[in-house]
């Protein structure tokens, strides 16, 4: 063992007698264990308490987990994810001992997925304590999960979740048989298995959710979904998933359905928006202008009077600085970057309008396009419309709307192929699900939603079967 952990410092390898007189050495990585637990549960027992018969020293360790272990690669892998390995002499195996110990992060609230009624808690980069989190929300039997361990050079434990007599059993075959098909050095973040694991690497648009609260992955799963965990990752994967589902937040379960409707709707809005104001300003300006009233049109010519660039290089240019102030509140420390956002977008945008290089009205739209993408709940989706409206930029100023009509044709048949796990990735819409719309554009309120999302493909259809006061009296 000396010889395979030699250059490792933190290996430590110590020689014990036993209370029979027999030898007896413990293996471990210094960092990785809690000590407490090997000097209570492995040392003390051994050491100084009575056991009779040498084939059962492991009766001696008040472990909980404890595994006979004869693979000498196993072993080596053991003691590298924190276990602890007891040799004894004269026994032809090991013990491998959970002593895991390293430095944890503790729950706190989620960073990105901000609630106001709903719960406060975040995923940690521990793989355990996730799924007792998940497991709170469904305290059921049929809540299964599968673990396997990917990686050749440092391997990575990813469990499958999901309910067996609700689950996509279809999706769950896809999943399984994707993560087995890994084989690369390591995975050290979630999204890298979802690079593995989706069904376009070529699209823009994500196909699978990732999600940092435990409730969020407790309702994707009761609709039939796969949850996926990466130990040492606080994001969990959620698929199957539909375009219209990453239009949703767990706090629209949460408000009223009036309001949650309204709060959706505006988030379709500000999704086409975001993608067609600076293509249809380009084409308006530069081909049609004849269709804007004559007062507007006069406004916006005098805007643009000095104005020498044309509308596309205009608009790439605002557009451009835009995602720098994006990328730039991002990468600074929170206070530093909440102010770069707004004070660098008020400044360069009134001095490029007072040194001529663009427009009011550019300035306009860009504020418009990027309030609307900071309205998208997902970060990916948002990501993703934001990289769309660049090359429709491109086809509005070489054909105005012709080209964005041609855009908007390119994009949908986009959507219609793509598929999430082998689900058609444009329904409810197509293929066509009327009872899966009444929480799709709106949410419809709780009571009325008897079913869970035929375009998920869950085994049982039926979640609910209660009736409304108002239905019993008429009854």
């Amino acid at each position: 063992m000396s010889e395979l952990f030699e250059g490792i410092p933190e290996f430590v390898c110590k020689e014990l007698v036993l209370k029979n007189k027999n030898k007896a050495a413990i293996a471990y990585i210094d960092g990785l264990i809690d000590k407490v637990i090997i000097n209570r549960d492995i040392i003390r027992p051994l050491l100084y308490e009575e056991w009779d018969d040498q084939h059962l020293f492991e009766s001696a360790v008040s472990m909980g987990t404890v595994k006979k272990n004869r693979n000498w690669r196993e072993i080596e892998q053991a003691i590298l994810s924190g276990k602890t390995v007891l040799f004894v002499d004269g026994i032809s195996y090991v013990l491998v001992l959970e002593t895991q110990g390293w430095p944890q992060r503790s729950i706190k609230e989620p960073q990105v997925e901000t609630s106001i009624k709903s719960a406060h808690q975040g995923f940690t980069e521990t793989a355990n304590q996730n799924i007792a989190m998940i497991r709170r929300y469904i305290p059921s039997t049929e809540l299964k999960v599968k673990t396997c361990t990917v990686g050749k050079r440092g391997q990575v434990s990813i469990s499958i979740l999901y309910i067996a007599d609700v689950v996509n059993k279809n999706a769950l075959q896809e999943v399984e048989k994707r993560v087995k098909k890994i084989n690369v050095d390591t995975i050290l973040n979630t999204g890298e298995l979802e690079g593995f694991i989706e069904d376009d690497p070529y699209t823009p648009f994500p196909q699978l959710s990732m999600t940092e609260r435990p409730d969020t992955a407790a309702s994707h799963l009761l609709q039939g979904k796969v949850a996926i965990i990466v130990d040492r990752s606080p994001g969990v994967l959620v698929g199957p998933m539909t375009f219209t589902s990453f239009f949703q937040t767990t706090d629209d379960y949460s408000i009223r359905w009036l309001v949650s409707s309204f709060v959706r709707m505006l988030r379709f809005v500000g999704a086409i928006i975001a993608i067609f104001a600076p293509a249809l300003y380009i084409a308006l300006i530069s081909f049609h202008y004849e269709v804007i009233p004559l007062r507007l049109l006069l406004s916006i010519a005098e805007s643009r009077e000095r104005v020498p660039l044309p509308p596309l290089i205009e608009a790439l240019i605002m557009e451009l600085v835009l995602e720098m102030l994006r990328e730039a509140g991002i990468r600074l420390p929170s206070p530093i970057g909440q102010t770069i956002g707004v004070v660098g977008g008020i400044v360069i945008g009134q001095a490029a309008v007072q040194a001529g290089i663009v427009s009011n009205i550019m300035v306009i739209v860009v504020a418009m396009t990027a309030i609307s993408s900071f309205i998208l709940p997902n970060l990916e989706l948002g990501a993703g419309i934001r990289l769309i409206r660049f090359p429709l930029m491109l086809l509005a100023s070489a054909f105005g709307m012709v080209g964005i009509v041609a855009g908007i044709m390119t994009l949908v048949i986009h959507l219609l192929a793509l598929e999430s796990l082998g689900m058609p990735y444009s329904a409810p819409i197509s293929p066509l699900r009327l009872s899966d719309m009444k929480d799709t554009f709106v949410r419809l309120p709780v009571w009325l939603q008897k079913k869970r999302p035929e375009s998920v493909g869950p085994q049982q259809l039926k979640k609910q079967d209660m009736k409304i006061r108002r239905e019993e009296e008429a009854e």
